[in-house]
């Protein structure tokens, strides 16, 4: 049963499990915008049906302009892909070298990609006592070992924690004193935005940010994501993303997406609000540690004993999924991660945990 729930959003995996339809279940696993997609996507899909007769735009170019519009840069700068997966498992083969190091907790895929190539893997734990907070100072002291590639989320996935652009600024200058490149995953930056590292990386030259499409603007179904680096390293990038990677609906859909000027600001008006109720809500309920975040999730630790997968049990046959942390590395069996949903179903969430920490 463990690869059910190896990752977040196995809602489809899990109903076949249970017996029940995917729309049984309410899926904290996963976080994705409870919005769900902006209103013209599903027309701009349905209007670009007639042309799935035709190969899509190999270079996604009008998608890649639109993203370089966004962020207000050269179109060079950018290179869309199937998801920002495929663009982590293409790091190992754009990036020369061997040894790795990934700050954890981490998103599972980065270790894997690097696995699979042959890389050495080592990973800089943050500490839950410190907030999951990123000392530099601490850094360095493992990164002075040398490493040919470092690796963060920010906001950290699964912690929500961030990391503020003063200290991106340092750690970019580390990395490059001790010939480390940087690798800076922003796929939930969009809740934060005026926190992106984007104009700090390209005035350094060096490394590449990953960003993504489909947790903001809810199209996990459809796989989009892109990098933004110096022209040099997308250019090399180009070279190694395969052929036709995004197809014809996936681009019309993140077209229209980004052309929904009021839907970021909705979006992070709700985030915010919602977010800080369910953090009130968990920290409310004995037995739980919620962690503040940047990010539309939240990471709890249980204090009471109880596991995060027997809690996963539990919750499950009332169609709740929650995404049990404890095969992240830096964590263990007592944490689990919660998506900020709609106000009705937090509180459900909320009502539902407190009935089975009473029964302990």
């Amino acid at each position: 049963m463990t690869e059910l729930f190896s990752h977040g959003g196995t809602v489809h995996a899990v109903a076949r499990f249970l017996g029940v339809a995917p729309g049984d279940i309410l899926d904290f696993s996963a976080s994705i915008n409870p919005l769900g997609p902006p209103a013209g996507v599903r027309q701009a899909v349905m209007a670009a049906f007639d042309q799935v007769v035709h190969y899509p735009d190999p270079d996604a170019f009008e998608l890649r302009q639109a993203v370089a519009q966004r962020h207000h840069l050269p179109v060079e700068n950018v290179r869309v892909a199937n998801g920002s997966t495929e663009l982590i498992h293409l790091l190992p083969r754009l990036f020369p070298g061997s040894r790795a190091l990934i700050v954890a907790p981490p998103f599972s895929e980065y270790g894997a990609a690097l696995a699979r190539a042959g890389w050495e893997v080592h990973h800089h734990f943050l500490e839950p006592e410190e907030g999951f907070l990123l000392s530099l100072t601490k850094l360095e002291e493992q990164l002075s070992g040398g490493f040919d590639l470092l690796l963060l989320a920010n906001p950290g996935n699964p912690t929500g924690a961030l990391i503020p652009l003063p200290t991106i600024a340092r750690l970019l200058e580390l990395c490059r004193t001790l010939g480390t490149v940087p690798v800076i995953d922003e796929a939930f930056m969009d809740f934060c935005q005026e926190e992106s590292a984007i104009s700090l990386l390209l005035a350094d030259g060096r490394g590449l940010i990953l960003r993504s499409l489909t947790k903001f603007f809810a199209l996990p179904g459809l796989r989009l994501g892109y990098a933004v680096a110096p022209p040099d390293v997308i250019r090399r990038l180009a070279e190694l993303v395969p052929p036709w990677s995004v197809g014809t609906l996936a681009q019309a859909a993140g077209l229209a997406a980004l052309a929904d000027d009021g839907y970021p600001a909705r979006t992070c008006s709700l985030i915010i609000r919602e977010r800080e109720l369910l953090l009130s809500s968990l920290a409310s309920l004995p037995g739980l540690r919620p962690y503040p975040s940047a990010a539309n999730y939240l990471l709890v630790q249980l204090t009471s004993g109880l596991s995060a997968a027997t809690l996963r049990d539990k919750l499950l046959p009332q169609g709740i999924l929650i995404r049990d942390c404890g095969n992240f590395p830096g964590l263990d069996h007592r944490f689990f991660r919660v998506a900020v949903r709609s106000r009705q179903e937090n509180e459900r969430l909320s009502a539902l945990l407190a009935l089975i920490l009473g029964e302990l």
